[in-house]
């Protein structure tokens, strides 16, 4: 089996390289064979209702990525610290830790994952759990098993139990025959990278699920995300993180897109509000098991002039990256996202310039301590 020993072989070296942790959840390729599937065929499922006092026990998996701890955060807050169980298969950082309730969970071992649903009384799961494109790229064989056969388990569990479950998806869902400007919630969505087809495919296998069997699946599709708690990973929208770093540490960068490409970009903030609120917003009031979600959409060029405007002296040039050019070519200029403002309520908070004195707030006092210490 030539294939499996490449990807273990994969899997060991990446596991033993450093990451950002930017939502990147790396799973054992020895539990590919998973336990037969308990959903019989005619199965039907309705989604678990809550009351005013009680509280949903929620799972997140993949969990130590750039979403999963500040999802936790939130819902902790929300729920009670108890009543939500962060997981993954990598070992947590002490703050993590201590911060709440702990699992290691394998989303490609189906029985384990069932035990924990189980044993834990989860009735909301959040499958953050998926490699990135560029690791995608780089390992097909492994993206397939974890981003397609981990989510049929996460899907066939959820239906199984009745769970609310959220899958997230993204900007990488779509490809160069998409509509751009802006992009809908419906349209062509041809992705060409590994990432993408598997983003595609849970959205249309949440679809077929809710409509098969019941089962209470909700999808936002991310923009880019920024948040200060993570390390640029090289990622084709990262460049909107790396310049905060580059203007605090160097005083100039460089940007490896064109200075008139545009994308949608989120603060991490507005996007995991985003995800709560579709988690809580009532059944019937969803027109739809996908939905886009906005805040603001700019370009290299654009952004610089607002990080300047704190920092003066920060000297911006370009060499273009063509592999990411093209990826960013083929992705969405602008979100249509009325349908989740008209549904459910979906407002952002931050626009470019409070997106950038956020940034500085939290990075210019990192900065400051350092060079105290």
């Amino acid at each position: 089996m030539p294939i499996v020993k490449n990807v273990s072989r994969a899997v060991s070296q990446l596991l033993q390289s450093s990451g950002c942790g930017c939502g990147i959840s790396i799973v054992p390729v020895r539990c590919i064979g998973v336990s037969p599937r308990q959903v019989a065929s005619d199965a039907s499922f309705h989604s678990v209702s809550f009351s005013e006092s009680d509280h949903p026990r929620v799972l997140i998996t993949g969990g130590l990525g750039q979403l999963g701890v500040g999802l936790a955060k939130l819902l902790r807050k929300r729920f009670g610290k108890n009543n939500v169980i962060l997981s993954d298969i990598r070992k947590p950082a002490d703050n993590v830790f201590y911060s709440g309730p702990f699992i290691y969970a394998d989303i490609l071992d189906y029985k384990n994952l069932r035990e924990i649903v189980v044993n834990n009384r989860i009735t909301w799961l959040f499958h953050y759990s998926a490699l990135l494109s560029a690791v995608g790229e780089a390992n097909v064989p492994l993206a397939r098993a974890v981003n397609i056969t981990g989510l049929h388990n996460v899907l066939d569990i959820a239906a199984e139990h009745n769970l609310r479950l959220f899958v997230p998806s993204t900007i990488g869902a779509f490809g160069p025959t998409s509509p751009r400007d802006p992009t809908p919630d419906l349209c062509i969505q041809r992705p060409r990278t590994i990432y993408g087809v598997s983003k595609v495919h849970a959205e249309l296998m949440g679809e077929y699920y809710h409509y098969r069997y019941g089962l209470d699946f909700r999808c936002l599709r991310y923009p880019g995300i920024i948040s200060a708690d993570s390390q640029p990973g090289g990622g084709t929208t990262d460049y909107a993180v790396q310049i905060f770093h580059d203007a605090i540490k160097t005083g100039k960068f460089q940007c490896n897109l064109k200075p008139d490409t545009r994308l949608p970009m989120m603060y991490i903030d507005d996007c995991l509000k985003a995800t709560l609120e579709v988690m809580e917003a009532p059944a019937e009031a969803l027109s739809m098991r996908t939905y886009n979600i906005s805040a603001m959409s700019f370009t290299p060029e654009e952004l610089a002039q607002e990080v300047q405007k704190h920092v003066p002296e920060l000297q911006v040039t370009y060499a273009v990256d063509e592999v990411r050019q093209a990826i960013a070519d083929s992705w969405p200029m602008n979100f249509d996202d009325r349908n989740a403002r008209r549904d459910w309520g979906w407002k952002h908070d931050y626009d470019l310039p409070e997106l950038v004195t956020t940034m500085f707030s939290f990075l210019g006092s990192d900065s400051r301590i350092a060079q105290a210490n």
